[in-house]
């Protein structure tokens, strides 16, 4: 059973970082791709970016692009979300999940083709 647990959500004012991670149950990150999803209320869940099994590849959604970095450490199990020139409108529940494979273009981008999801860390940015 894959166990996924988010920590340091936070608040941090508009233009400032923070860091996210997600500490994996043994071996995740080495034969899962990690993604990062995030919700505010009342909206679908949005895809933020992800990083392939190998760690050879990344993906992030558009509102994103430029400013957050997923990136990894197999050796601690560990995947994280950098987010940089965070804006007000990154403000939501992030949450990492895993999945073991999918076909198409852009499917990582989907939160089905993710089978194992962590409880979720709060990000507020404040102006």
């Amino acid at each position: 059973q894959v166990h996924l647990v988010e920590s340091g959500g936070g608040l941090v004012q508009s233009g400032g970082s923070l860091r996210l991670s997600c500490a994996a149950s043994e071996r995740t990150a080495s034969n899962y791709a990690m993604g990062w999803f995030r919700q505010t209320p009342g909206k679908e869940r949005e895809f933020v970016g992800m990083i392939s099994r190998t760690g050879l590849s990344t993906w992030y959604g558009d509102s994103v692009q430029g400013r957050f970095t997923v990136s990894e450490d197999t050796a601690l199990d560990t995947v994280y979300l950098q987010m940089d020139h965070l804006k007000t409108e990154d403000t939501a529940v992030y949450y990492c999940a895993a999945g073991q494979s999918c076909l198409g273009y852009g499917c990582w981008t989907k939160e089905n083709e993710y089978a194992y999801w962590g409880q979720g860390t709060q990000v507020t940015v404040s102006s």
